[in-house]
């Protein structure tokens, strides 16, 4: 029986004589012509928005001579500086306040949604000028082991850094809290299970499998946080929105020094946008099968895909 199958499966496993193997399948990419069209467009109009900047009436030169004044560049590193105080006073208030609304305790939940419910609901703007002349209701402050004039106490940056953080804390914790609650409860009993506290529970267990979750809205916080930290110029802090328009009052280039303004606030977001990739690339391992590919990675990708559909 064995010789028999051998004999019938042989002859078929190869071509018969005088015969041609088949060819091999040519793949041609699919024509994506919408993406030709969509280039074309976007190139016409920036063309058009550079053509009628270029008929402005714009002092070029004034952009790259600015562009690196010393006091732009303080301006920018304190720009650096009250965004990450801020974000960091932010996130301990938002774990705070998001473990505090998690609470089976009426007394501290109650006071996270109040806390919550004032800073999201008041301007950011109108909490940074609140902070700012507190001196007008209380001229002195009295603590008891502390007493000093308001208007020593409430510096710029002191002022700067209680409306930005207590706004941003607001925002974190709901954040914070949307992470907390992703986690499963069956983590949780489990770990009580094994003899931990609350607080170990949610140190040890819960915010490391949370990251995950509030790692990615965190980061555009920040972004965002350094972009909203222009409005600090209201209370006199020497940010970098206002070390420009201190430059533009005396060299009248009120526009220019905006354009400087604007590009240093692209590269800051740029820089930590970057980071944010690589952050949440981090927190995405074991929660996916394969991680995201890094901008070089993709760079690399597109162009293998460009160079094979020109052949």
């Amino acid at each position: 029986m064995t010789d028999k199958i051998d004999k019938v499966s042989g002859p078929a496993d190869t071509p018969p004589a005088g015969t041609l193997p088949p060819e091999a399948i040519r793949a041609i990419p699919v024509r994506h012509y919408g993406r030709w069209v969509s280039a074309i467009v976007t190139i016409v109009l920036v063309a058009a928005v550079g053509y009628a900047f270029s008929q402005g009436n714009v002092r070029w030169q004034t952009i790259p001579e600015k562009l690196f004044d010393p006091s732009i560049i303080t301006g920018m590193w304190h720009t650096i500086l009250i965004s990450v105080a801020s974000m960091a006073l932010g996130l301990a208030l938002g774990v705070l306040f998001a473990v505090m609304r998690l609470s089976k305790n009426p007394v501290t939940s109650t006071i996270a949604w109040f806390y919550i419910w004032f800073f999201r609901g008041t301007p950011v703007y109108v909490q940074l000028l609140i902070w700012f002349n507190l001196a007008l209701i209380f001229p002195v402050l009295n603590l008891g082991f502390y007493k000093d004039e308001m208007t020593q106490v409430m510096t710029p940056f002191l002022a700067a850094l209680l409306g930005l953080g207590l706004n941003e804390g607001a925002y974190m914790a709901e954040i914070v809290r949307a992470g907390i609650q992703s986690v499963d409860e069956g983590q949780t009993e489990a770990s009580h299970a094994l003899g931990m506290t609350q607080t170990q529970t949610m140190r040890r267990v819960v915010l490391p499998q949370a990251m995950r979750v509030i790692v990615p809205p965190t980061g555009n916080e920040f972004i965002n946080m350094l972009k909203t930290s222009s409005l600090v110029v209201a209370v006199q802090y020497a940010d970098l929105l206002r070390a420009a328009q201190d430059i533009a009052a005396t060299s009248f280039a009120v526009m220019e020094m905006f354009f400087v303004a604007s590009i240093w606030y692209l590269a800051l977001t740029s820089v930590f946008s970057v980071g944010q990739y690589f952050l949440e690339r981090r927190f995405a391992r074991g929660s996916t099968r394969s991680l995201p590919p890094t901008p070089w990675q993709k760079l690399r990708s597109n162009l293998q895909n460009l160079s094979n559909w020109r052949r």
